[in-house]
């Protein structure tokens, strides 16, 4: 191979790697908090949220495209935490939208806003406990994720009828949760 050549591919290894950090670094929060409101635990979470870039990654090529891509590893981080659950027998949203909010950087938050956002955060996450880990489930891929409904039913081995009602049960859970904190 000739120097221009070498340094042609030298590059070109450079630029996926740059894109790959870039993506891992974009997403990991967001990955991360998918998959830990699924399992419920932070060391769990952490160790599938590692499996499931290293799945994303091992495909590298399909990440063209950074819509397509960031939906693609939502879908399996979803399917990783899921996975996860039926291997350790773990397995068997109404106001969610007013308590989280797009994620903001450190640096543009106030001291008042980050207060605010942490007890949305603890809000969601307590309401979240309060659900089946079926119905934390299918009512993150299905209200959270925008999975649609055949699709979730797929994902966790059961009927539509029963995510149906996996998810209407949550709803009804965390509607009853969120009007016992209010003062």
């Amino acid at each position: 191979m000739s120097d221009p050549a070498r340094e042609a591919a030298s590059a070109a290894a450079q630029s996926a790697a740059e894109l790959q950090n870039r993506f891992v670094r974009d997403n990991m929060r967001r990955v991360f908090l998918i998959i830990y409101r699924i399992v419920g635990n932070v060391a769990d979470a952490q160790d599938l949220t590692q499996e499931a870039f290293i799945k994303v990654l091992q495909r590298a090529d399909q990440l063209k495209d950074a819509d397509k891509a960031a939906h693609w590893l939502s879908r399996i981080a979803t399917n990783t935490a899921i996975d996860f659950l039926r291997r350790h027998g773990r397995v068997g949203f109404t106001e969610i939208d007013s308590l989280s909010e797009p994620l903001v950087t450190a640096h543009e938050r106030n001291p008042e806003q980050s207060l605010l956002r942490a007890e949305r955060e603890k809000a969601l996450e307590d309401g979240l406990r309060h659900l089946t880990p079926k119905e934390r489930t299918a009512l993150l891929m299905r209200d959270v994720e925008d999975i649609p409904a055949d699709e979730v039913a797929r994902q966790m081995g059961c009927s539509m009828a029963t995510v149906r009602s996996h998810i209407a049960n949550a709803r009804i859970k965390f509607r009853r949760y969120l009007e016992r904190r209010k003062p």
